[in-house]
């Protein structure tokens, strides 16, 4: 079954810059510390993951072969996912890998950048010693309290992220002293007189903050904060800080709880391998063998190549969760053959983004698995729901490609023969039966989501390092270490918008909202209207899962209280917020691509403008007709 494949670029998600300026200090990784943090960092992020993987396997063996499971594998797990969350989101910081919003940042003067730079810094500083000294009490107490099954002290769930939190305060100070002195000195002195008069004075000006005074600071502080460019997870840690001590009703220990909380769903072990997977398909040339299977079968219809960037994505997001290694996978796979085609580079970026933010709800999805872990929604519902409106918005994006090349006159691509199309099926046929078997296992309910998570990894090892033989133990060992990162950094930001969404329900502001909406008796269908205005908006702005995370159990009553169809309900909302997160200028998503394509952001975003229009046709099409959503679930006897 070993297929000659020729090597090919691939680029990583770790290396992808998504706003990095080019005059950004760089972190000195030359220096031998730094490298031994990173170092320390990695190895113990490798055993968390590779350890995490090994316990789920052991109960999956117990319980097909001794009949029952064992329960003290899930609280071992779940001490491996602290560690991934906190430490690997402090290793993505080190990395550069959070997301951040430098759009505005970037159209400013230089001098006023490096101020900028400098203040994120400190912004970052701050959260980390905020945030270190008051989880000090939580690590006290939690030496008295132990788990039920194990019984080791709770302190062990929090100590990964007081250790992150030392961690992000080096690597703040570290990139600071490579910065301009004369501003990174000025700026200091400004922003720690600032904090210090704002301590000394609390007395004063407390009394004067009610709860909604204090609500409005942290939200402003939030949104400039993001502006300037702090990555968004610190972003919404600032606006919380900036509420509980403004407020003084809650003191600042429980948000290190809620931190923990953040990160302590059952659903969520699944994220770390579903992104090992991503990874594997990758490195391991099964992207590749997909996306020629899928050139084989649709490469002659009008659009060409644009039509197998659409399909091979909706395919590719059946085998791995993470959107930025979808986006890597089958972009650093189609974009040489794009250029020895002669395709318009900048529409071909489009294509990609659109086909990425299309393929959110195409199961395994992390949105989902979020959308699960913050609601009532069943994972499995929600992965069987998601697979025919993916297909309805990849219609109107194959549709509005097919009008362009007809148009424009494009040449197009010799069909395939039958000799091509039976080679290209014999090597594709492996790489298929991964989400034949995935979403299998999860419809007909013989693996739990971490179990089918856990067997996509083993599976893509087997055909990428055994019968490809592509895959080396170094390679992995890298996979490893990327998806940790990437892994943490999305942990990282759901534990801090977990945190955040905590604030706004302390602050009463999910009771406003649904008395605004609910108080007019206006129909349910305005409410999808603006809902999905709202996600656009804000999942273009938060990195699309903080969104989720922070929108999703406010939205969700009242919807039920329209009439809304809670399940129907959640895939719109996974739609937009995927469609905001590829959208310019400031989707993230959106940079990812372009930096997979190698394209610049400006031509890119001017070619984006008419699939986003068909994206937002799409969805409003699925909102408008339930039964793209409920057909399937309804079928297979899964709830809507």
């Amino acid at each position: 079954m070993k297929e000659s494949v020729p090597k090919r670029p691939v680029v990583p998600t770790s290396q992808i810059a998504l706003h990095q300026a080019d005059d950004v200090a760089p972190l000195p990784q030359a220096r031998p510390w730094s490298r031994g943090l990173d170092g320390i960092l990695k190895s113990i992020l490798v055993v968390a993951v590779l350890g995490e993987l090994g316990i789920l396997f052991f109960n999956i063996l117990g319980r097909m072969f001794l009949a029952r499971p064992w329960l003290w594998t899930l609280e071992a797990a779940s001490v491996a996912l602290s560690v991934i969350a906190f430490l690997g989101g402090a290793l993505a910081y080190r990395r550069g890998e959070h997301a951040f919003v430098r759009t505005l940042l970037e159209a400013l003067p230089p001098r006023v950048r490096h101020i900028c730079y400098a203040l994120v810094e400190y912004f970052v500083l701050t959260v980390a010693i905020a945030m270190g000294v008051s989880s000090l009490p939580f690590l006290v107490s939690g030496w008295e309290e132990f788990t039920p099954i194990l019984e080791f002290r709770i302190t062990w769930l929090a100590l990964p992220m007081v250790a992150s939190m030392l961690v992000l305060a080096v690597t703040a100070v570290e990139r600071l002293a490579c910065q301009p002195r004369r501003i990174v000195v000025a700026t200091g002195a400004c922003f720690t007189g600032l904090v210090a008069l704002l301590a000394w004075t609390r007395a004063i000006w407390q009394p004067w903050c009610t709860s909604d005074v204090a609500l409005t600071l942290g939200l402003c502080l939030f949104f400039v904060s993001v502006l300037l460019g702090v990555p968004v997870a610190f972003g919404l840690l600032l606006g919380t800080l900036a509420y509980l001590y403004a407020s003084g009703t809650v003191p600042l220990v429980a948000l290190s709880h809620n931190m923990i909380n953040g990160t302590g769903n059952f659903v969520l072990l699944t994220l770390p391998f579903f992104i090992l997977a991503g990874f594997i398909m990758n490195d391991g040339g099964i992207s590749l063998r997909l996306v020629r299977l899928v050139q084989a079968f649709v490469g002659h219809v009008r659009g060409g190549l644009f039509q197998v960037m659409v399909v091979s994505m909706y395919i590719v997001s059946g085998l791995s969760g993470s959107k930025a290694a979808d986006v890597a996978a089958v972009g650093s796979v189609t974009r040489d053959m794009l250029r020895r085609e002669g395709y318009n580079m900048e529409q071909a970026t489009a294509v990609l983004a659109a086909s990425a933010a299309m393929g959110e709800t195409v199961p395994p999805s992390i949105a989902m698995l979020v959308l699960g872990s913050v609601t009532t929604l069943s994972i499995g519902a929600l992965f069987v729901a998601g697979i025919i409106p993916a297909a309805v918005v990849a219609l109107c994006l194959m549709l509005l490609i097919y009008i362009q090349a007809r148009r424009s006159q494009g040449r197009r691509i010799a069909r395939a023969s039958r000799e091509q199309l039976l080679r290209a099926s014999a090597h594709g046929i492996l790489p298929l039966f991964m989400p034949v078997i995935l979403f299998g296992g999860i419809l007909f309910g013989l693996a739990a989501p971490t179990e089918v998570s856990s067997f996509a990894v083993v599976y893509g090892l087997v055909l990428a390092g055994l019968i490809y033989r592509e895959l080396g133990i170094r390679v992995f060992v890298r996979g490893v270490i990327n998806s940790a990162s990437v892994a943490g950094m999305i942990l990282f930001i759901l534990a801090a918008a977990t945190s955040f969404a905590w604030t706004l329900t302390i602050a009463r502001l999910p009771q406003r909202l649904v008395a605004l909406l609910t108080g007019s008796h206006q129909s349910h269908w305005v409410f999808l209207c603006a809902s999905i205005l709202l996600l656009i908006v804000a999942g273009s702005i938060l990195e699309g899962l903080p969104a989720l995370v922070i929108l999703a159990p406010i939205l969700m009553p009242i919807a039920s209280k329209l009439g809304v169809n809670q399940l129907h309900y959640g895939i719109v909302l996974v739609i937009a917020m995927g469609i905001g997160a590829f959208i310019p200028p400031v989707g993230i998503g959106f940079y990812t691509t372009c930096a997979v394509c190698e394209t610049s952001i400006e031509g890119s975003g001017r070619a984006m403008v008419p699939y986003a229009i068909v994206l937002c046709a799409g969805l409003v099409v699925v909102a408008f007709f339930p039964w793209f959503t409920l057909y399937l679930p309804q079928l297979f006897h899964l709830g809507g």
